[in-house]
């Protein structure tokens, strides 16, 4: 029995340690899309004035030469999620391949996005070439504010699956500890009929 429990614990801090690694990254991820939604929003529904475009222009220049230590921490947190995701799925049961597996697909997705709109259009905002107009940079910026919004929704959705991983397995749990509660409670009381047959 001890053992079994000190497996248990492991089992569960395992998972804890899987989960973390998981809601973590995208925590800190809808922060800086949070902060970048300030510009965003502005950009996308409040009218593309000169003085949108230019606040655009030198946030997203600004983010775009962050030192390379920032750079690295936001590419290694995105490995860190997938890592968890992965390992989470492992598993391979009914919980872990429906939300883990939905998880995984929305922050495949999100990284995709990153990688073929937000990176090009962040390079053609920070540092135009030649051949880039203001048109083409003003371009450049609304495709990346939207492509910001299509990611935030898929780390919230990243959430939201987590969210209902979590509900589904503590009603699981509600559920067997009443079945084994009840089964006790009827194996006691047939024992109890036992006994009293036995007396008479």
């Amino acid at each position: 029995m001890p053992i079994n429990r000190l497996y248990f614990l492991l089992f569960t801090t395992t998972m804890g340690f899987r989960s973390a690694a998981v809601l973590g990254p995208v925590c800190f991820f809808l922060g800086v899309l949070f902060i970048c939604f300030n510009v965003d929003h502005r950009v996308l529904w409040g009218g593309l004035s000169d003085d949108v475009v230019e606040d655009g222009f030198q946030f997203y220049g600004t983010f775009f030469m962050a030192p390379p230590a920032i750079k690295g921490m936001l590419h290694g947190l995105v490995g860190v999620a997938i890592i968890g995701l992965i390992a989470k799925l492992h598993a391979w049961d009914d919980s872990a391949m429906f939300f883990d597996g939905s998880s995984l697909a929305a922050m495949i997705f999100a990284l995709a996005v990153y990688l073929t709109v937000v990176v090009p259009t962040l390079r053609t905002i920070a540092t135009p070439l030649a051949e880039d107009t203001r048109a083409d940079r003003i371009e450049a910026l609304t495709i990346l504010s939207a492509g910001n919004v299509i990611i935030g929704g898929c780390m919230g959705l990243v959430l939201v699956l987590q969210a209902g991983q979590e509900y589904a397995r503590r009603s699981d749990a509600r559920e067997q500890a009443r079945l084994v509660a009840e089964g006790t409670s009827a194996e006691d009381k047939g024992k109890t009929k036992k006994e009293s047959k036995k007396k008479q």
